[in-house]
């Protein structure tokens, strides 16, 4: 399997927030020799393991991890970028004969590594940072009235109160003299020629919503109040990078005392249901070419005659030429 594999095949888990796609990719990889490489945008980042749901030690120690928590709170990540960090994780896992499994809910990277993505011009240092700059000066509300004036198209769908693209869209505009939505509408460029089976975890909606409820107050158990804490610390008037994981808006303002942690857990709940709810949405209309797939029960989990016929399946396919 390990000497087919190394023809380009990946395999590809996507699912909503709180499916168990962690642990079915856990199994996976330990029974195929799988590489299990990140599709979380929020996963990426280092100081939010607990609220981000990264893999603990031991799961890592189960089999190899690539591309968690990997990046500072304040470092941007695009699909590009991830797409083609992911490209190289693809290429060093079947270098050693192991089975790359993507695995992940950002649906914008796994479309960008599977369908490709719009080109995206590289930036000097320099605008770069006069970019930046002109966003903490004049603030992020004003910069957005200013792109707004240049590149309507971007600035509508974007938040006035979102520094980290807002300086991106500028950036793009300065650097090349095109808008970002013009870019972006440029046709897409393939990153690899890797071979894809793509598989969608859509359970339930109502199980679901009460899995992902459950999850946020294992994770305030774990401590994600006091890792929220920490990280808003680090720069407490910034919501860019992964300060945009869920939960993190309303643990912060309860760090802050202008909100009760009463208050602040089913808000939080709330808003993971309702971005749960648009990554199945997601899912069942953007990667039609997926195999999609339920989990057994409330908890999210497989049975091991299922995971079983999956793994086969798998196996069916990384032989075939």
């Amino acid at each position: 399997m390990a000497e087919k594999n190394k023809a380009g095949s990946v395999v590809v888990l996507a699912g909503p927030t709180a499916s168990g796609k962690s642990a079915l990719a856990l199994d996976l990889a330990e029974a195929l020799g799988g590489t299990i490489i990140n599709a979380d945008s929020m996963q990426v980042y280092r100081d939010l393991p607990i609220l981000s749901a990264q893999p603990d030690a031991t799961d890592m120690a189960r089999a190899p991890h690539r591309l968690y928590g990997f990046l500072a709170l304040d470092d941007a990540c695009d699909a590009q970028r991830w797409a083609e960090l992911a490209a190289q994780e693809i290429d060093a896992a079947h270098a050693e004969g192991r089975v790359p499994i993507i695995v992940g809910g950002t649906g914008l990277y796994i479309r960008s590594l599977v369908s490709g993505f719009s080109p995206l011009p590289d930036i000097p240092a320099e605008v770069r940072s006069a970019a930046r700059a002109l966003v903490k000066e004049a603030g992020a509300e004003e910069a957005h009235r200013r792109l707004t004036a240049r590149d309507p198209e971007t600035a509508a769908r974007l938040r006035p109160t979102d520094p980290q693209r807002i300086a991106r869209a500028w950036e793009v505009l300065e650097a090349t003299g095109q808008p970002l939505s013009w870019w972006q509408a440029q046709p897409p460029v393939p990153p690899t020629p890797h071979r894809f089976q793509a598989f969608a975890i859509t359970p339930e909606r109502a199980e679901l919503y009460t899995a992902a409820d459950a999850r946020f107050l294992a994770m305030l158990e774990r401590g994600a109040l006091e890792e929220v804490s920490r990280a808003a610390a680090l720069a407490p008037f910034s919501d860019g990078g992964g300060r945009k994981a869920l939960g993190y808006a309303e643990l912060a303002a309860v760090s802050a005392g202008t909100l009760s942690l009463s208050e602040a857990i089913p808000a939080a709940q709330q808003a993971t249901r309702r971005y749960a709810k648009r990554q199945l949405t997601w899912f069942r209309h953007q990667l039609p070419q997926a195999n999609f797939i339920s989990p057994d029960n409330r908890a999210m989990k497989f049975s091991q005659s299922y995971t079983a016929q999956l793994r086969q399946k798998i196996r069916d396919f990384l032989l075939t030429p």
